[in-house]
């Protein structure tokens, strides 16, 4: 049994980038989770609200395949967010097959209140990284995301 305070070593995993980013992300997402709890917002739902407001009018598939989302999840995504009156699908006026969406007045509306609580949050991982440090983060993030 594990006593409390007691380290435990796990090999080569305390030096593992891809361990140890899975943990960073657990503990942000974690950290999300509750900020947007009153707002009921998933990472997903607030990134779709976020691209839609700004590309309005853009294709359900572009909007998808910006946000790495597959097709069917993100069918599905925009369901919910419908239902909510969120956002809605109106056909393209470039291809009639096609559906551009926007958001109505009461997603904008709280896409208002999501990103201050994004703000609090980017704050928080400022107030214990530092900007520097944030802004390399960042850099590096983008470097790996192309691997």
């Amino acid at each position: 049994m594990v006593e409390a305070g007691e380290t435990i070593g796990l090999g080569l995993l305390d030096d593992a980038v891809g361990y140890l980013l899975r943990r960073a992300q657990m503990a942000v997402f974690e950290d999300f989770a509750r900020r947007f709890a009153a707002l009921e917002l998933t990472p997903a739902q607030f990134s779709a609200l976020l691209a839609i407001r700004e590309n309005p009018g853009r294709r359900q598939s572009d909007i998808a395949a910006a946000l790495g989302v597959q097709r069917p999840n993100f069918v599905a995504l925009m369901d919910g967010l419908e239902k909510r009156g969120l956002a809605e699908r109106v056909r393209s006026g470039e291809d009639r097959r096609a559906n551009a969406l926007q958001l109505t007045g009461e997603g904008a509306a709280l896409l208002a209140r999501a990103l201050a609580a994004q703000a609090e949050q980017e704050q928080a991982i400022r107030d214990l990284i530092g900007e520097a440090e944030r802004r390399k983060l960042i850099e590096t993030l983008e470097r790996l995301s192309r691997l």
